[in-house]
């Protein structure tokens, strides 16, 4: 396929994030992750702060269920803790740990090592060209963490 035709877009984007995404994990896994998946940082990302589990699920566009079974999943791994709502009782609130910090901190570290190494390849007027036009393109009525039809 050409890249120049409009109709790769779609083709080029997805493989240039799974690309990405790859490379993360990798350096996620040689720091001592090596269970992280792109869905534990689309969760992370999504629980920022602190949420509770329905709130998770809003988020990602999954039901409560699927929200509380990835969330205990993340507590299992030590990436977040489960605390009492100072709201309502039976509300737990999803913070990160330390471990899930370090997790975030790393993967991030991780991606702009590989925006680094576009804009070795490209050039920085054409990295900052493809952000800009990536920042003014359309989101649709999808939070940026919800991949929820995707199989």
């Amino acid at each position: 396929m050409d890249p120049a035709d409009d109709v790769a877009m779609p083709f080029l984007l997805m493989s240039a994030f799974r690309a990405l995404v790859d490379a993360v994990h990798l350096d996620l896994a040689a720091a001592g992750f090596p269970d992280v998946r792109a869905s534990h940082g689309f969760a992370m990302q999504a629980i920022g702060t602190g949420c509770t589990s329905v709130q998770l699920g809003e988020r990602l566009g999954v039901s409560k269920q699927a929200a509380a079974k990835t969330a205990r999943s993340l507590e299992e791994m030590g990436f977040v803790t489960r605390t009492a709502s100072g709201a309502d009782r039976r509300e737990r609130i999803l913070a990160p740990t330390e471990r899930g910090e370090t997790m975030l901190r790393l993967s991030a570290r991780a991606f702009r090592h590989e925006v680094r190494a576009w804009r070795a390849r490209a050039g920085d007027a054409n990295v900052d060209a493809t952000l800009t036009t990536l920042g003014v393109a359309p989101r649709g009525r999808r939070g940026p963490t919800d991949l929820s039809d995707w199989t």
